[in-house]
């Protein structure tokens, strides 16, 4: 089987980019330079693959659906060194597949699972030097929201805070096959460095932004009553009857810091 003849199959949420402008827009985007490692999430009938490994010669990608791993060694011949990882990134072990140096990855990645790959790349980030995606517009400016906009949430803060983050361009259904039901974007994120991030505890951290965003509606005081009392945010210099999505990441990690380097203040939950 060809790739023009495979099917694409919803349950993968494949959506094969095609347009050529785009796809220039992506490598600009990219950059690559000799000697860098870089990770492809889901090449699918490499719309970005094929053009890449044109430009740098060698890539690493990694494949879940078992029908497109002959197609795409066969095509890729021509046009460089393809390596392909047979398993769901979910399952791959980033850091491993660094090997003592730094990822740059790259993907179309299928929207019905990008936020669990995002995470994924973000548990994995001190072996990434960036990364550059493809991913439902909404989910876009999510990741890229300030407080007090309406899609600012977990998402925001938890990359955010490990991240920097930048919206670069918006693509619209037609540049795929098949076209899906909404707007596109591409994202670029970029991780911090140790000593610019300054959580001290970070599922501490992440379990703060949770429960936080967990009812949107409730004050801190309330959405953190499992963890700490109105005094111990108080303490922290916020103010407990504030909602989440009036915090800044900066306040967020203030927070966690507050109660990771104090776990004796009034109401603080072990």
């Amino acid at each position: 089987m060809s790739l023009d003849q495979h099917r694409h199959k919803k349950q993968f949420g494949q959506h094969f980019l095609h347009e050529r402008g785009i796809i220039e827009r992506i490598l600009l985007a990219l950059n690559p330079q000799p000697g860098e490692r870089i990770v492809e999430i889901g090449p699918g009938g490499g719309a970005l693959t094929f053009p890449l490994l044109a430009r740098h010669g060698r890539l690493t990608a990694i494949e879940f659906d078992r029908d497109l791993i002959g197609p795409l060694s066969e095509a890729a011949r021509e046009h460089g060194e393809l390596e392909i990882v047979h398993a769901d990134v979910l399952d791959v072990d980033l850091g491993a597949l660094a090997g003592g140096g730094k990822l740059r990855l790259i993907g179309n990645l299928p929207y019905n699972i990008s936020t669990p790959i995002l995470f994924h790349c973000l548990d994995h980030a001190a072996a990434v030097r960036d990364m550059h995606f493809m991913l439902q517009k909404e989910v876009v400016d999510r990741m890229a929201a300030a407080p007090g906009s309406k899609v600012y949430g977990r998402l925001s803060v938890m990359l955010q805070a490990y991240c920097e983050v930048t919206a670069l361009f918006r693509v619209p259904p037609g540049a795929f096959t098949p076209p899906p039901k909404v707007d596109s974007a591409v994202v670029r994120l970029v991780p911090k460095a140790a000593e610019k991030i300054g959580i001290a505890d970070p599922a501490l951290f992440a379990r703060i932004v949770r429960d936080a965003f967990g009812q949107r509606r409730k004050t801190l005081r309330n959405a953190l009553a499992q963890i700490c009392s109105g005094e111990a945010i108080a303490a922290a210099g916020l103010r407990p009857d504030a909602r989440a999505e009036q915090l800044t990441v900066a306040e967020f990690a203030s927070l966690a810091n507050t109660l990771a380097a104090h776990p004796r203040l009034p109401g603080t939950k072990p």
